[in-house]
C-alpha cells in the first residue's frame, strides 16, 4: 500500500469551505500540498499556501482540524491519500498561483466535483455543522 502524504487548508466562511482547481484537473482540492523531505506540517502548510494562493497563513494560528484517508484520485487502486488538516488565519490577498487555475468556495452540494479524501472532509464538516448544503 503505497501513501501520498499532504498537507491540508481548511478555510471556512459563511458555510462554505475554500477550495481550489489545478490547471488540466477536472477535481477541487483543499489547498496545500505535499511534504517535502524534512518539513513540518506547519512548514508544509505555509510554503504551499503561500505558493498557490499568495498569502501567509499565521503560524501561530494553525489548529490541526483532522487526519483523513481515502483512496488517491487519478491514481493506481492501493494508492491512499493522508491529509492533514489545518486550521489558520492568515493575511494577504487570496488568488491563484503556480499550479492553481481556479479559487472558489464551496458548499455541501459540490461534494461530488471533489476528490475522495476531501469528500470525506466535506462530510466530517457538514456534521459539525459548518459546511452549507
Amino acid at each position: 500500500m503505497s501513501v501520498i502524504d499532504k498537507i491540508a487548508w481548511l478555510h471556512l466562511r459563511d458555510g462554505a469551505v475554500l477550495s481550489t482547481r489545478s490547471h488540466g484537473k477536472d477535481r477541487y482540492y483543499f489547498p496545500g500540498g505535499k511534504r517535502e523531505p524534512g518539513e513540518t506540517d506547519a512548514q508544509t502548510l505555509l510554503r504551499e499556501i503561500e505558493e498557490e494562493l499568495t498569502v501567509a497563513l499565521d503560524p501561530a494560528s494553525l489548529v490541526h482540524a483532522g487526519t483523513f484517508e481515502a483512496p488517491a484520485h487519478g491514481h493506481p487502486a492501493g494508492v491512499l491519500v493522508r491529509m492533514a488538516c489545518y486550521y489558520a488565519g492568515y493575511s494577504g490577498t487570496l488568488q491563484p498561483a503556480a499550479e492553481i487555475a481556479e479559487v472558489t468556495w464551496l458548499t455541501y452540494r459540490h461534494r461530488a466535483q471533489v476528490s475522495a479524501v476531501d469528500q470525506l472532509i466535506f462530510d466530517w464538516l457538514q456534521a459539525q455543522g459548518l459546511l452549507d448544503e
